[in-house]
């Protein structure tokens, strides 16, 4: 069965009869036509697919709680969370941020066709997604060096725990069969343009690179990833849904794959990791945009809030940090080579008997209220807008 153009990275096969093409798609580059299967619900300029829509195609129950704003999705292998007029979802117990708001027409909760195929069906079923080649190199990106020592803390500084996380991570990729390439070995400063290019001289390759944030909030706290933002969609931190971002922004051949490796390696780390999940996110970073290659983003923790700059200065910590990046790495490469399920932060804590909060509900009643933050162990705040399109 055909999806909603999962882009140019993920199988699409055509539809099966004219009657099935859609009225019009947020970007002819990127978009095939739907099948049968999808009714596409034209707001505006922009498309929606019903969350009623969504459940039928991939097999699973709805629930709607007692308020009427959230609604859950769910199976035994996967479930969802949305809630009316916000771009935060919770998918698999993460939290995942939409392009685009989720709206109500008719009694019905809509999803936007962009998020359908660059959000959700990456993770809903991975495997149907197109490789090219094998994973055999890995290029690490240490960020900042140099003069630009990148966010501070009475304890250091984001380069130099950045280059040590890298240095940590290289061994243990190595291990598992991969190249290492590391675009600095020292505390040098390179261009973000230049990080790029030595990503892109690469062939069968990811790359990731390491931060670790800072923001005038000093309560903020917790991990974060990001992917490019596709083309046609707003950064997570565009609150106002700019449209110069919409309309004129590139996207990337293999954002699609971009985001299934972000969403690998996050259920990895967060884990691992009691740290506050801020979500899985979209940005427009320099480094993200110039990448050919599958590329990812990782914010470690804040080095302005003093819990996480306390467990950042410690050499333990940022030991185990690299672990769960190396093992999501693998899980990304299980994923694309082998087809196998990726694993989920559920899986991860289960093997350590802790849950930590991440529990799938049962969808045999409608809950009273499934938006509480208990039930998939999330906070509903909003995005931390500190963060740049340049870090």
């Amino acid at each position: 069965m055909a999806l909603l153009s999962s882009g140019a990275d993920a199988k699409s096969p055509k539809p099966k009869s004219k009657a099935a093409k859609a009225t019009s798609t947020p970007d002819k580059s990127e978009s095939e036509n739907p099948s049968p299967e999808w009714q596409v619900i034209k707001i505006g300029s922009r498309d929606y697919l019903s969350t009623d829509n969504i459940a039928k195609f991939y097999s699973l129950t709805s629930a709607t709680d007692a308020t009427g704003k959230s609604v859950i999705l769910g199976n035994e292998r996967n479930q969802l969370q949305f809630t009316l007029d916000t771009r935060e979802a919770t998918v698999n117990g993460l939290r995942n941020w939409l392009c685009f708001p989720v709206v109500g027409r008719d009694g019905k909760f809509l999803v936007s066709r962009i998020d359908l195929a660059k959000t959700l069906e990456p993770q809903l079923r991975p495997h149907l997604l197109q490789r090219t080649g094998t994973l055999h190199t890995v290029v690490l990106d240490a960020g900042h060096g140099g003069f630009d020592k990148g966010a501070l803390s009475p304890y250091g500084n984001e380069k130099t725990y950045a280059l040590d996380v890298v240095r940590r991570l290289r061994p243990l990729l190595q291990a598992q069969g991969f190249k290492v390439i590391l675009t600095r070995e020292n505390d040098v400063f390179l261009p973000l343009e230049l990080r790029a290019r030595i990503a892109n001289q690469t062939t069968d390759s990811i790359f990731v690179s390491v931060h670790f944030n800072a923001t005038s909030n000093r309560d903020a706290n917790g991990f974060e990833i990001f992917s490019l933002t596709p083309r046609g969609a707003p950064s997570t931190s565009d609150d106002a849904l700019a449209l110069t971002f919409v309309n004129m922004q590139e996207g990337s051949l293999v954002d699609t794959s971009s985001f299934e490796l972000s969403t690998a390696v996050y259920h990895s780390m967060i884990g691992h990791f009691p740290e506050f999940d801020r979500g899985i996110k979209r940005a427009r970073f320099a480094v993200l945009r110039h990448t050919k290659i599958p590329a990812i983003l990782v914010e470690g923790g804040f080095l302005s809030q003093t819990n996480d700059s306390k467990l950042i200065a410690n050499p333990a910590w940022r030991d185990k940090l690299a672990q769960s990046i190396s093992i999501g790495i693998d899980n990304y490469r299980n994923a694309t080579e082998r087809k196998q399920r990726p694993m989920l932060a559920a899986d991860y804590r289960g093997q350590s008997g802790n849950t930590n909060g991440i529990t799938l509900l049962d969808l045999a009643q409608p809950p009273d209220r499934i938006e509480e933050p208990s039930s998939f162990g999330v906070i509903s705040i909003n995005p931390d807008t500190s963060s740049t399109e340049e870090p």
